[in-house]
């Protein structure tokens, strides 16, 4: 194959891509790629458009301009079940029906692969089975959602997302609610997953030590536009801090990971 008909175009994309609600425009006229293979975060302070970009990515938003494009063609034109197979998405807050188990949730997920004459296969059995053991979610599989802790849930919601076998994976603010330790758990989860299966996996978060240390890619974001965008070891400044967080800080060496690690200046 000559050099000229290898397609380098990203699976998901955005081009001058306006997001807002009613008359208020909370997403600026930006352009962002989504790197194939690769963990990203989207980090900024809150009620920068963080979780409004991620929402018109998943085309649960629709643009007032510009467009969101998968595999090179526009979004909003695309089948939806065509997309869910493509393309994965855990919100904020997702809901459960009352007394639901795990293992009915996590097998929600294959809803995008049934069809109207097509019965529970041996394909969606082991699906499930996988995202089940990916997320060490296997003992809870008979127990209702309601009931487990919020670590544990989240893991679930993973594991449904999982299931559906996409080859996008969107989550927005997984950690919120979490400690320190669960959300060390699942952003561990969340890289392992990347490295073990290719899945290209955009992820919302507050946290930018944490977003440094488990990410491949960063999005940074500042009143509706991006501020920058790059490996955390190459954006990541005291002046990119103050800009985006309105936070006077020192950024140095994280001791474990080596990745940037903020640290404020106020004591």
């Amino acid at each position: 194959m000559s050099e000229a008909a290898i397609d380098t175009r990203p699976r998901l994309a955005a081009r001058g891509l306006s997001l807002g609600y009613d008359d208020r425009t909370v997403v600026d006229s930006l352009d962002v790629d989504i790197l194939d293979g690769r963990v990203t975060a989207i980090i900024g302070a809150n009620a920068c458009g963080k979780s409004t970009l991620l929402r018109g990515l998943a085309r649960l938003l629709r643009p007032q301009t510009g467009e969101v494009l998968l595999d090179g063609t526009p979004i909003l034109d695309r089948d939806s079940r065509e997309v869910a197979r493509v393309l994965g998405l855990l919100p904020q807050n997702p809901v459960a029906p009352d007394g639901i188990t795990v293992g009915d949730l996590v097998g929600r997920g294959r809803h995008p692969h049934q069809g109207w004459f097509r019965a529970w296969s041996d394909r969606d059995e082991e699906a499930v089975a996988a995202a089940l053991a990916a997320t060490d979610t296997e003992a809870l599989v008979r127990r209702p959602l309601r009931e487990l802790s919020g670590g544990q849930r989240q893991r679930v919601w993973v594991a449904m997302a999982l299931a559906q076998e996409t080859d996008l994976l969107l989550l927005d603010e997984p950690t919120t609610f979490l400690d320190i330790a669960h959300q060390v758990d699942l952003l561990r989860l969340l890289r392992d997953l990347n490295r073990s299966t290719g899945r290209t996996i955009v992820t919302v978060l507050h946290d930018l030590n944490l977003a440094c240390r488990y990410s491949d890619h960063l999005v940074v974001m500042g009143g509706g536009r991006i501020l920058a965008e790059g490996a955390p070891g190459d954006v990541v400044t005291a002046e990119l801090v103050e800009e985006a967080f309105g936070l006077a800080c020192l950024v140095v060496p994280d001791p474990v990971a080596g990745t940037p690690m903020v640290v404020p200046a106020a004591g």
